[in-house]
Formats: structure tokens, sequence, C-alpha cells
């Protein structure tokens, strides 16, 4: 199921405002995972970066490709 297919609920207050969702544990699984990889992804911004070329080679090298 994707995230943007689901169908949220929300509960509202006497006024009508959303308040909070309910949301299919799928979902919320889904978007825990998508937040735990931004979250990586974040940590290792500053790390240094190796150009296609050179993980090729480096995978050629161990045999892996």
């Amino acid at each position: 199921m994707s995230v943007a297919g689901s169908h949220p609920q929300f509960i509202t207050d006497e006024a009508g405002h959303k308040t909070a969702v309910i949301l299919s544990l799928e979902t919320y699984r889904e978007l825990m995972e998508d937040l735990a990889d931004l979250a990586e992804v974040a940590e290792r911004r500053d790390e240094a970066t190796i150009s296609h070329d050179d993980v090729v080679s480096e995978l050629k090298a161990d045999g892996l490709i």
C-alpha cells in the first residue's frame, strides 16, 4: 500500500478542527520506515562521497560484478 493512497481518518474537536489522525498499521509502519531512512540520510550528509566509476571499480576488484 502506498502512503499516498491511504485513507486516514481524522478526529476533530467541537469546533470541527482536526486534532488527530487515525492511520492503518501498514501506513504507519511505512511512514516510520521512511522517517528512519530520512534520519539516516541526514546523519550521513557530511560523509565523503565516491564516484560511480570508483564504486564499479571497487566492486569489480572484489569480484562482486
